[in-house]
């Protein structure tokens, strides 16, 4: 959730915004009407000065180390766009910082919050659907040249140092963390990824097709992230030994059980608050009234979801499957 959208809430106080491009700041002051004074040139000025209890952050997905260290430093609490690393060596820095200064940090994925996705979950974990056997993941768009994404987040999303890949970074995060969840923290076996540049010319220096096989010892994940679909794409498929569940865009399900000729589609129930929304998420966090644990959003989870990247584009870069774990 950008800044502009925080701030015509009132369950949130913007008290500084840091950006060392003091004419980024500015435009976008002018466009959201921020103040000047919420103006610093760096996170350690903005937290000296500030002591905000949380951080949220939306720099390039490399930068996000640096950031959670500076926080970690001053205790306060991070949460961030999704992924959490562009290395899974990222990612157990990240941790370490975060276990010396006792903060948590989250990852904020837009499919978190749907509702579609918790009615599948809660599906599996009853046990409705019998022991899970596969999923496939499917989230993408048209490509961020052709949304129109601002000037400065294209410049870094197609950079592979600053974003870890292309597609298979910004689209397969969702798939790994979907998958992670579904299984309660376990991560899988090995990992076999083929990446693509079907437009070359636009994105030269990443990919822009991803596809991902997660193999687990009962069990197989497909992640497919692509910037070549003609519309906005975020669904999943679940089929347990005894039934399939199948997300409708945020809010709607399709379930077919055991025993059943048709299948059915309807209205997932609505998720209720601290869940359904990241701000009302990392308050509840960070005043101790909910336990990450498994959560998407979790530590835990993230850290493993870098693992999988990272083998993923090993194993795109390579050809071969690559093992977990890791070894660094």
């Amino acid at each position: 959730m950008p800044a502009g959208g925080a701030l015509h809430r009132s369950d949130v106080q913007i008290v500084g915004i840091a950006e060392p491009d003091a004419r980024l700041f500015k435009a976008y002051a002018d466009r959201y009407h921020f103040s000047p004074s919420l103006y610093f040139s760096s996170i350690d000025a903005m937290l000296d000065k500030t002591h905000p209890q949380a951080a949220l952050v939306f720099t390039s997905t490399f930068d996000h180390t640096k950031a959670v260290e500076a926080c970690a430093a001053h205790g306060v609490h991070v949460m961030m766009e999704k992924p959490l690393a562009v290395s899974y060596r990222d990612a157990e820095l990240m941790a370490s910082a975060a276990r010396k200064g006792n903060i948590h940090v989250l990852v904020d994925y837009e499919t978190t919050w749907y509702s579609s996705n918790k009615a599948a979950h809660d599906l599996l974990n009853q046990g409705k659907l019998g022991e899970v056997r596969k999923v496939v993941v499917r989230d993408g768009h048209r490509g961020p040249a052709l949304i129109h994404v601002q000037p400065e987040f294209f410049a870094w999303l197609t950079d592979p140092k600053l974003n870890g890949a292309g597609a298979l970074y910004d689209f397969g995060c969702y798939g790994a963390d979907l998958m992670t969840w579904l299984m309660n923290g376990e991560a899988p076996q090995t990992v076999t990824a083929v990446t693509q540049h079907l437009q070359p010319d636009v994105y030269p220096k990443v990919d822009d097709e991803a596809n991902v096989i997660l193999a687990y010892s009962k069990a197989v994940a497909i992640l497919q992230g692509s910037w070549n679909w003609p519309f906005d794409v975020k669904n999943m498929d679940v089929f347990g030994r005894t039934g399939y569940v199948k997300t409708i865009r945020r809010d709607q399900v399709e379930t077919r059980r055991e025993g059943e000729n048709n299948s059915q589609t309807t209205a997932a129930q609505p998720v209720q608050a601290p869940y359904d929304d990241p701000l009302h998420y990392l308050a509840a966090v960070v005043r101790g009234e909910v336990q990450e644990g498994n959560s998407p959003s979790s530590l835990k989870t993230n850290i493993t979801v870098s693992e999988i990247l990272d083998a993923a584009r090993r194993s795109a870069e390579t050809g071969e499957t690559v093992k977990l774990p890791l070894n660094d």
